[in-house]
């Protein structure tokens, strides 16, 4: 009795000491605060990127024919590649640009592909068992104007324990009806990234 007392005394001891072992320690920090651990893509990046391209595209001649005419664009985000070497979080990068060109008032936006197909499977439900006065009619959405796409490449250099990451973000904007290519926009991040030698 004495011995399985030990033991399971032992055991809740070790528990008790588990979660220190590793000497960790969590900080809370602010959201927007750059910080660079690995030298990767990072949420950092996605958002500058984003908005620094947003306001060159919102910046250039294009916009002038939709406020002469006093009517905002309608603009879709489509397909951003990732073309790198790494995993990138392209959604993240989408919502950040999704987010400029909102909050940048000159544009209205409409849900994208994915989206719209959950829309429109609730509005065929609403078909069936919604009431006259509150259902919504399918056939009612509102068509984009223009899409943005792009992509996310990378070109890596590294030699003993020093590491130069290059990354190249290039976006598109397009016009719907006519394929007419509207704005081109690149932006180039270059990362300078070292890594101390522990000596055996």
């Amino acid at each position: 009795m004495t011995r399985h007392i030990l033991i399971i005394t032992a055991l809740f001891t070790a528990g008790l000491l588990l979660p220190g072992c590793g000497g960790g320690k969590v900080s809370r920090i602010d959201s927007d605060e750059a910080v660079d651990l690995s030298g990767e893509w990072n949420d950092t990046d996605s958002r500058l990127v984003a908005e620094e391209m947003i306001r060159d595209c919102m910046g250039r001649p294009w916009t002038e024919a939709y406020a002469s005419a006093a009517k905002k664009p309608t603009i879709i985000v489509g397909t951003v590649r990732n073309k790198s070497h790494e995993h990138i979080n392209v959604e993240t990068f989408v919502n950040d640009m999704q987010r400029e060109l909102i909050n940048s008032g000159r544009v209205t936006f409409v849900a994208s592909k994915t989206e719209r197909n959950d829309l429109r499977e609730e509005k065929m439900d609403q078909e069936t068992y919604a009431s006259e006065a509150s259902k919504k009619r399918l056939g009612e959405e509102v068509g984009a104007d223009l899409m943005l796409i792009g992509s996310i490449n990378t070109i890596e250099d590294a030699i003993e324990g020093k590491r130069i990451m290059y990354y190249q973000t290039d976006l598109e904007l397009i016009k719907v009806e006519s394929n007419e290519k509207l704005w081109i926009g690149t932006k180039k991040i270059k990362k300078y990234i070292t890594r101390k030698k522990y000596k055996m």
